[in-house]
């Protein structure tokens, strides 16, 4: 059964409406009048900042001539869309990017990172978040340091799921000599890093991108990006572009296209996964 995400229902019921509208050549002031509702609330819903109410779903579905099946599964989509989930807890924290991007990583089926400057955030120790996020953080706030200790560790379940998380990472060599929080720290995130490989045969794949690894990477060394695949035929593959400060989602093909392709290239040029275990134990040891 597929997982529920009320962010990836959101997502894809308004999808399907906007595929549909588009299919019958239904503008959008025609749906704004039908509906009786603003330009401004029609915005709202169509860049996934609130659901239609079921009373404003109902007459769309008839405008836009869905067939009975496809109705019954756009109402279902509905439901779940407004269900609460975990993430919205901290929705007083995270800007809408980051909240949205929290959403579609916990309903998809496949993420594929790189990371060249941290340990990625679904494989760290609470000690290195911890180091990461009162880095950011002023000390006079220690409950939203704590909050978003907790949020990233809430993040991390996906992997233990009973139909878990398939998590395919690229980890440039400077995120495992960065000694983040200190020797000990950093240690124990690398030998953690090797039990989780250890642990998850079958749904986790590390890959090292050694500072000596070949062709030219020069222009690679501050990537942080994820590819979300969703595992529905409805549903195309995202992005997250992320840097200190700003994460952006992105559904444009060119951009996704350009995404694979760097994910793929530097995955051909990285460590397999035997030599990249190898290589963070022996970090691990020297560290300290």
């Amino acid at each position: 059964m597929p997982r529920r995400s009320p962010t990836v229902a959101g997502w894809e019921l308004m999808l399907r409406i906007r595929e549909q509208s588009k299919t019958r050549g239904i503008k959008a002031n025609a749906i704004h009048k039908a509906l009786d509702i603003s330009p401004g609330y029609w915005s709202q819903v169509a860049n996934y900042r609130g659901v239609l109410t079921e009373d404003k779903l109902e007459p769309l579905l008839g405008l836009l001539e869905f067939d009975s099946d496809e109705q019954t599964e756009l109402r279902e989509l509905r439901t779940i869309a407004k269900e609460r989930a975990w993430w919205n807890e901290y929705s007083a924290l995270f800007d809408d990017q980051l909240m949205r991007f929290y959403g579609l990583e916990d309903g998809a089926l496949r993420i594929r990172s790189v990371d060249n400057g941290v340990i990625p955030g679904l494989l760290q120790t609470e000690d290195y978040i911890n180091a990461l996020v009162y880095s950011i953080v002023s000390t006079g706030r220690p409950t939203e340091a704590q909050q978003r200790v907790r949020a990233r560790l809430q993040r991390q379940r996906r992997l233990e799921d009973p139909d878990p998380l398939q998590l395919s990472v690229v980890i440039g060599q400077a995120a495992l000599m960065q000694q983040v929080g200190g020797p000990d720290v950093q240690r124990q995130q690398l030998l953690h890093l090797c039990e989780m490989v250890n642990k998850h045969p079958d749904n986790l794949d590390v890959r090292v991108l050694p500072f000596d690894a070949r062709g030219s990477i020069a222009s690679l060394n501050a990537a942080t990006f994820h590819l979300l695949d969703f595992g529905n035929p409805r549903l195309p593959i995202l992005g997250w572009l992320e840097t200190a400060i700003y994460g952006e989602i992105t559904d444009e093909t060119t951009q996704v296209d350009a995404l694979e392709y760097l994910y793929n290239q530097m995955r051909s040029i990285a460590l397999d996964r035997e030599e990249s275990s190898r290589l963070i134990k022996d970090i691990a040891a020297r560290i300290g």
